[in-house]
């Protein structure tokens, strides 16, 4: 593994256990700031959609300086973020700090799968990609559960100021083991907007914001429905979110092995079976053990997508990836940040603590649908292309034959 690749992989673990500590923290910040669960489920929301909009922002801006320097500074805000979040007084500024924090995690991991990318053989792009987020999958198996049990014993905020010294420990290592680059030649805003126009490259975002957003339906709100529905204690809600990090990061793996053979197949089984386990999860979640197992099950199956749908990205914005790349990231988030707030409205509205659940399985079923639609298209533009070829042809070769007739027609005079 070159060493580049494992201090980006380093850097995706500090991110990735801010994102999701707050899901086994999310009762306690409530019970201190004096809001409801939905409401703290803003936590949530907020930091899906910051990673939407600093996405492609700070990535555009990135345009402008090296790739090591703009992983650098993006360090830097996640620190800072995750600073404000230790300290904040209020609820508001606690939602602030989460806002901050997530600007950085679009373009990190948007720059980031390009550079991986860059790293390695063209054959293993997608491995290169699935290593970088093993730090992601790695974050909810170590990580997570350990600052979801330090909030639970000394407090949430010092779990935040770990995770800020984390961010220490991320910059510090792109300082020193990232190899310094250039400025990415002729990176243009047009030029990277072009892979936009492509619908293949929107259909891929749609599946990202539908597909993720359903594991996120159901993850925001477990440490409430595994303890008021399921009837395991406090506490246990450490070690099942160990549980879903195993499953990331067995997920992951599975992704990046497949995705580089048999992208769309390892797409329609993983989608599939998120949506069917999704939808029994409303029942498994009554039983202690099916649970578990079921929140093993909904962490590997959403995290096999991860993978294959970055790389369609990358495979279908070739020659402008780093905009593409980040705004994917973002897409990620974006169904994060959907499926939180539907999940946080269905308990609201008295549906009880499982009713994300059928969320989470409506909104990965009709991933699965995107992901049908986008490989029809794809089969049916070769055979388009083949057609109007042979029009082409059809219609020169009459014009040939028109022409040679006419000047075999006799002129009378």
């Amino acid at each position: 593994m070159p060493l580049a690749l494992l201090t980006l992989t380093v850097g995706a673990f500090g991110i990735g256990t801010t994102e999701f500590v707050i899901m086994g923290l999310l009762p306690r910040i409530a019970a201190d700031y004096g809001v409801t669960i939905p409401t703290a489920g803003l936590l949530v929301t907020g930091y899906a959609l910051g990673v939407v909009i600093g996405a492609p922002l700070l990535t555009v801006l990135g345009t402008r300086v090296s790739r090591k320097r703009m992983l650098m500074l993006l360090m830097g805000l996640f620190v800072l973020g995750n600073l404000l979040s230790a300290l904040a007084p209020t609820f508001g500024l606690m939602l602030t700090g989460r806002v901050v924090a997530s600007l950085a995690h679009g373009s990190f991991f948007g720059i980031g799968s390009v550079v991986a990318a860059e790293l390695v053989a063209p054959d293993r792009k997608a491995g290169a990609i699935a290593t970088m987020f093993t730090g992601l999958t790695v974050a909810n198996i170590v990580g997570v559960p350990l600052g979801t049990f330090i909030g639970q014993t000394v407090g949430w905020r010092t779990t935040f100021a770990v995770v800020a010294a984390l961010g220490v420990v991320g910059l510090l290592g792109i300082a020193r083991l990232v190899p310094a680059t250039p400025r990415p030649e002729g990176a243009r805003l047009r030029g990277e907007l072009k892979a936009f126009r492509n619908p293949q490259v929107l259909l891929a975002m749609a599946m990202t914001v539908l597909g993720f957003g359903g594991v996120f339906a159901a993850i925001t709100y477990i440490a409430p429905m595994m303890t008021h529905v399921a009837g395991y204690a406090d506490g246990s809600v450490t070690w099942l979110l160990v549980l879903f990090g195993v499953g990331m990061f067995l997920g992951n793996l599975l992704g990046g092995r497949f995705a580089d053979r048999a992208l769309m197949p390892l797409l329609y089984a993983a989608l599939g079976g998120l949506a069917l386990v999704l939808a029994l999860f409303t029942v498994t979640a009554h039983h202690k053990v099916l649970a578990a197992i079921t929140v093993l099950l909904v962490g590997a199956l959403g995290f096999a997508t991860v993978p294959p749908l970055q790389k369609r990205v990358l495979d279908q914005a070739h020659g402008a990836p780093t905009l593409a790349s980040a705004v994917n990231i973002g897409a990620f988030n974006l169904g994060n940040a959907l499926a939180a707030w539907l999940g946080g409205t269905v308990i609201a509205a008295g549906f009880g603590y499982t009713s994300p659940n059928w969320v989470g399985a409506v909104l990965a079923a009709a991933a699965l649908g995107l992901a049908l639609w986008s490989a029809a298209l794809e089969r049916r533009a070769p055979a388009d292309e083949a057609a109007g070829a042979a029009g082409t042809a059809e219609a020169t070769a009459a014009t040939d034959a028109a022409a040679t007739a006419g000047a075999r027609v006799p002129v009378h005079h």
